[in-house]
């Protein structure tokens, strides 16, 4: 049993070391031994096989933010959700009908957000196309 806090988080150190070495390594002997060819195809950036269109100083649709916030949002709820499931059994009746409310508010805002059309990304080609 270690007794000392080096003995402790020797191992982890060990790791740390063990992964940053690797690491270092790697990528050392892929400049030391990979091929040095530079050109214009090598240089312009991969977008799945097509030539890159545009400048990357593109607006995005509000549509894309709105749906990133919700992403958050819904994790966050699931972060929430988890530690109680686990203590379920310790909480009783009471925690049961909190967490119901919790997730009635939740899915409340998921429903107004789904009546608004947030979630329709259909509805764009449609204003743009008119």
């Amino acid at each position: 049993m270690p007794t000392t806090p080096l003995e402790v988080y020797f191992p982890v150190l060990v790791q740390a070391l063990l992964g940053v070495g690797l690491a270092l390594g790697l990528v050392g002997a892929s400049s030391l031994l990979g091929k040095k060819l530079k050109n214009k195809i090598k240089d312009s950036p991969y977008e799945c096989g097509m030539a890159p269109q545009g400048s990357a100083e593109e607006r995005f649709s509000v549509k894309f933010y709105l749906v990133a916030m919700l992403f958050i949002l819904f994790d966050i709820e699931a972060v929430f959700l988890y530690p109680w499931v686990v203590v379920y059994k310790d909480l009783g009746m009471i925690a049961f009908v909190e967490m119901a409310i919790f997730v009635i508010l939740i899915l409340s805002g998921f429903f107004y957000i789904w009546k608004k059309g947030v979630l329709d990304w259909s509805q764009i080609s449609r204003i743009q196309r008119k």
